[in-house]
C-alpha cells in the first residue's frame, strides 16, 4: 500500500500540489502537516509512520518534505526499513528499501544535496538581514500604533479609564497596551 505524506511550512501555504501528486501516484491514505520540517514532533508524519505496515511504502512529493537535515532523513528512512516499510520520493524518483543498494546511495546523495540547499538558503537569508541592518532597516512587523495613539492611551489611563477598556477601543489585548506604554 502507498501511504502519502505532505507538508508545508506554514498555514498560509497550500498542500494541493503535493496531495494531487500523491493521489495520482496511487496513495490510498494521505497524512499531512502544516509546520516547519525542522520540528521534531510532526503529528501527520507520526500518524503516517504508525499507520504503515510491513510491505507498505511511504511516499512524499519531494525529499525535503520529509525532513530538513540529512541526519534526520537517514535516521527516519532507516527506521522505516527496519520495519520493512519502503520510502519513495516522487520528484527525485527515488525508492529506498532494504534490498536496494543503489537506492540507498542515491538517497544519501539527495539528502546531502537537500541539506546543502537548505544551508545555502539560510546563509543568503542571514546575509540579506545583515545587509538590511547595515542600511538601517530593522526586521519585523511595523509598529501598529504611532505616537498620537500612545499619547491618547496614556491620557485615557491617567484619567482613570481601565486598561481593559483602552485595549477594547484599539482592538488589542491588555498586554499589547502595557507593552506600548513601556516602550515610549
Amino acid at each position: 500500500m502507498f501511504i502519502g505524506y505532505a507538508r508545508v511550512s506554514t498555514g498560509l501555504q497550500n498542500l494541493d500540489l503535493q496531495l494531487h501528486a500523491l493521489t495520482e501516484y496511487g496513495c490510498e491514505k494521505t497524512f499531512h502537516d502544516k509546520m516547519s520540517g525542522t520540528k521534531k514532533q510532526r503529528p501527520g508524519l507520526e500518524e503516517a509512520i504508525h499507520y504503515a505496515r510491513e510491505g507498505d511504502t511511504i511516499v512524499v512529493w519531494r525529499l525535503d518534505r520529509l525532513g530538513r537535515n540529512m541526519q534526520d532523513l537517514i535516521q527516519l528512512v532507516n527506521e522505516l526499513n527496519e520495519r520493512g516499510v519502503a520510502f519513495h520520493s516522487l520528484q527525485e524518483n527515488l525508492t529506498m528499501d532494504k534490498s536496494n543498494a543503489t537506492g540507498q546511495l542515491m538517497f544519501h546523495l539527495f539528502a546531502a544535496f537537500a541539506e546543502f540547499e537548505r544551508n545555502l538558503i539560510e546563509e543568503r537569508s542571514a546575509a540579506g538581514r545583515t545587509a538590511a541592518r547595515a542600511r538601517g532597516r530593522l526586521g519585523g512587523r511595523p509598529e501598529k500604533f504611532g505616537k498620537k495613539d500612545i499619547e491618547m492611551m496614556r491620557s485615557l489611563i491617567t484619567n482613570g479609564t481601565p486598561i481593559k477598556d483602552v485595549a477594547e477601543k484599539w482592538g488589542v489585548s491588555r498586554t499589547t497596551i502595557y507593552r506600548y506604554l513601556e516602550k515610549k
